[in-house]
């Protein structure tokens, strides 16, 4: 007989989708950072609009680094947790001093493809591990995001 964990997962599957979700944890972390420059920093044309959007975008990131985190332990692993191992496993680079909105709409384009990409893959992980939890949360991120995408490009055309 298998043994599971303690939400009937199998324990090798359960740590590959824990160390695929620390990954998404610090893309989202890098992803809220920069969202949270470009707010204080954004200047010029459409500044009212794009110092509003920034913030909404790195106020729905810190909701999602908490789900991220708190599923990891759902599955019976520790998040990680500091600013160094955010930026090592990170796909998503820091980016200082933009105030320039295309500029800073395109790094949030960029982090949302890095995102998508993550999810994508953790989508098919957990599909495959029978771990809907994980499934449901990915899906609705990746039916979002999908939508920003769209958003932000036909801002940006």
């Amino acid at each position: 007989m298998v043994q599971t964990n303690q939400i009937g997962l199998h324990p090798l599957k359960a740590k590959d989708l824990a160390d695929k979700l620390n990954i998404l944890l610090a893309n989202y972390q890098l992803f809220y950072i920069n969202a949270r420059g470009f707010h204080w920093n954004i200047a010029g044309e459409k500044f009212f609009e794009l110092h509003a959007k920034f913030e909404e975008i790195y106020t729905d990131a810190l909701i999602k680094i908490d789900e991220i985190a708190e599923r990891i332990l759902t599955l019976g692993h520790t998040p990680i947790h500091s600013f160094t191992e955010y930026v090592s496993t990170s796909s998503i680079a820091e980016v200082m001093n933009v105030s320039e909105g295309k500029t800073a709409l395109q790094h949030v384009l960029s982090g949302l493809q890095t995102l998508l990409s993550n999810e994508r893959e953790l989508l098919q992980i957990s599909q495959g591990a029978n771990d809907e939890g994980t499934s449901a949360l990915v899906s609705d991120y990746i039916r979002q995001q999908e939508k920003l995408v769209w958003m932000f490009s036909a801002f940006l055309k």
